[in-house]
Formats: structure tokens, sequence, C-alpha cells
């Protein structure tokens, strides 16, 4: 039987989260790096819709999210949050029912300051009214942003609308967005479902492989209902080139990062479609395991990440991914996956057999792109 020491790594536990949800990354869509404040009720709907019809949702893509910009003012009297009657005139609750009538799931957005990133009314001093608003709402996921505080820790401002969401009959996944100023991994699993781990993405390569970098130590923190997060995915927004973009897609599978979709899923290119409906490497997200990669070699520009899996046959899987802008050979050995013997060895992106390696795995990346691999024993399959 094969021995994944590369793994062993002890995971720091202070108990998850007990609302049940999150037992898996989410996946899901969130306007935010394609619209930012221009985002409206039609636009919604039409996600919703497309969401379905493309197959997204059925690929696992169940969470419709808003976020920044949807709200405009608290209710003078009973102090709840009012949506902005110009962009989403038929209120929130009409469109979480229609979300919800496609099988999906709704998420909204709010802050743990005074005011949101766009100046909107935060819930700090809030949360219990808005935590029972989006449990009236039929709400399903919260992410809570780190702008216009008081001036207090994340960890003062974070724990009151986790408390007050726990209160409610409804469960909602809760994403803290703190951007990891205060090494959210080491307080929040009792408080949330995810926490960021960086500062936002940006449509591009250097940001990418900046925030990358920042997940080099962390898979110990996740699992089973508390992930780290390092942002929502940039794919099909154009900032990158395909074979960057696939990268990025699956170095955020295998980190076992939330899936959150950033385009404009309404006009997708093939080959955008093609990135974000790899069922392989959805399933690498997916596992059941829920282990982070970590990454276990790197040498210049080339560096391999790598996770054990439980599903659709134990093994491990691997990222080969080349930031340098030339092809280069890279080779993962597998003493340092702690395996051993004949493995045989799929490639996930391209979904077909490689045939079987022993001692160590090479092959050529191209230029800013990864290769994604999966191992298994060749004893284990006879």
């Amino acid at each position: 039987m094969q021995k994944y020491f590369f793994i062993c790594v002890i995971l720091i536990t202070l108990n998850a989260l007990d609302n049940g949800l999150g037992r898996k990354p989410p996946m899901g869509w969130n306007p935010w790096n394609k619209y930012g404040c221009n985002i409206n009720e039609e636009i919604v709907r039409q996600t919703a819709d497309a969401l379905v019809s493309t197959g997204l949702a059925a690929a696992g893509y169940i969470y419709l999210n808003l976020d920044d910009c949807w709200q405009s003012a608290r209710d003078p009297v009973t102090k709840k949050i009012i949506a902005d009657p110009i962009k989403f005139p038929s209120g929130i609750p009409s469109l979480v029912q229609y979300v919800h009538s496609k099988g999906l799931k709704f998420g909204l957005y709010s802050d743990a300051g005074m005011q949101t990133c766009e100046g909107k009314p935060g819930s700090l001093g809030y949360e219990e009214i808005d935590a029972e608003t989006y449990s009236e709402w039929d709400i399903d996921y919260l992410k809570y942003d780190n702008c216009h505080t008081d001036g207090t820790s994340p960890k003062v401002r974070y724990p009151p609308m986790s408390a007050a969401l726990m209160k409610q009959s409804k469960k909602i996944y809760f994403s803290m967005c703190e951007w990891g100023l205060e090494k959210p991994w080491l307080w929040a699993p009792p408080i949330a479902n995810s926490w960021r781990t960086t500062g936002d993405i940006s449509d591009h390569w250097y940001s990418f492989i900046a925030i990358l970098e920042e997940q080099a130590n962390l898979a110990q923190y996740a699992g089973p209902g508390q992930w780290n997060d390092p942002d929502m995915l940039e794919v099909g927004n154009g900032g990158m080139k395909t074979h960057e973009y696939q990268a990025h897609f699956a170095l955020w599978a295998i980190l076992k990062a939330p899936l959150l979709i950033g385009c404009d899923i309404t006009n997708m290119s093939q080959d955008t479609k093609k990135i974000l409906m790899n069922r392989e490497v959805i399933a690498v997200n997916q596992d059941s395991l829920g282990k982070q990669a970590t990454r276990v070699k790197k040498v210049l520009t080339s560096e391999v990440w790598a996770a054990e899996v439980a599903d659709n046959g134990a093994g491990v899987v691997a990222v080969l991914f080349n930031q340098a802008s030339i092809q280069e050979s890279i080779t993962i050995e597998f003493d340092k996956l702690g395996i051993s013997g004949a493995q045989n060895v799929r490639d996930l992106i391209n979904q077909v057999d490689l045939g079987q390696s022993t001692v160590s795995y090479t092959c050529q990346v191209p230029g800013r792109s990864a290769v994604m691999v999966k191992f298994r024993s060749v004893q284990s399959e006879q």
C-alpha cells in the first residue's frame, strides 16, 4: 500500500464552524471581477439562466453570489438593509426565488465595517438584524469584507456576524474577506467556512503568481468545512492567455480553493468553457479528502504542487508549473510524492492516459503553463 508522505502534515484544526456547510470548496459565480459595481437584476437573471443552459450548474457551479453595490441604504425605522431600487427593482427576495427556481443557491455581500468598500452601508453594529434579514430572504452564502472599519481587529469584528448567522434557522455559508491581514487561517476555522488569504486578484499573470506564492505554507489549515481562499477566478476575462488561464484554474483546483467564476458566462469563448468545465480537474478540487496541495518542489521558475486524492481511484495529483516564458523540462521524483513502484499516469487537463512511469516523471511544459497529472499505483489497479 502506498503512503503519501509529502502530505503527512498535521492538519492544524481549530474546530470548524459547525453549520454543516462547505464540506467541499464552493463553486459558483461572482460578478466583481467582470462588472465591479455595474451589476443589476437583469445581469443576475441572465447569469442564472446561463449557469443552467451552459451546463456549468451541472458541473457544480451552483452559487450565484452578489458582491458590493447591491445595497443602497437602511430603513430609517427598522434599520433593515435596502437593495438599490434602480439596480434591483424587484427586490432581493424575488431575485432569490428566481435563482432558487433554477436549482441554484444565492449569495450576498456585506462588510465588517461601517461602509462597504464602495461606500454602501456596512454591517458593523447591525450584525443581528442583517443576519435575520438574510435568513428571511433565504440567502445561502455571505461574503464579508473588511473596509471602512472602526480600527479594531478583524478578530473582534468578524465573530459577531458569525454568531448572528449561527442563530438563524437558515444555515448560511460564511466567507470571510479580511485579505489575510491577521493570518485568518490561524483563528478563523471556528468562525467561517472560508477566509481570504490575500488581497484582491487582478486579471494579469503577475497578480496570479504573486497570490499563488502566498499559498505555499497554508495546506495544513484547510480541510472540509474550512478553506483557504486565494480569491476568485479570472478565467475568461481577457487579461491572460488561454494557457495561462488553464494554469490558474488547475492550481486553484488543486489548492482546494473556492471556484468562483468571475467572467461573463453569457458570452464565454469555447476555450473558457473548456477550462471551467473540465470534469477531471474539477474532481480534484471536489475530492472527498479535501486535502489542499503542498508545493513539493521548486527550482527557479519550475515548481510542483501535489495532493493526495481519494475519489475516482485513490492516488496523487501533481501540477507541474512553469512560470518561465519558454518551455522547460520538469521532473517530479516519486519519493517527493511519497509513492514508489510503477505508476499509471493520466493527464487530467487533456483527459488522456500517458502510460506508466517509475521512480520519477518528466514532461516538457510550455512557457507560462501547467501540466496536471494523476499517479495511481499499477499494483493497486491489478
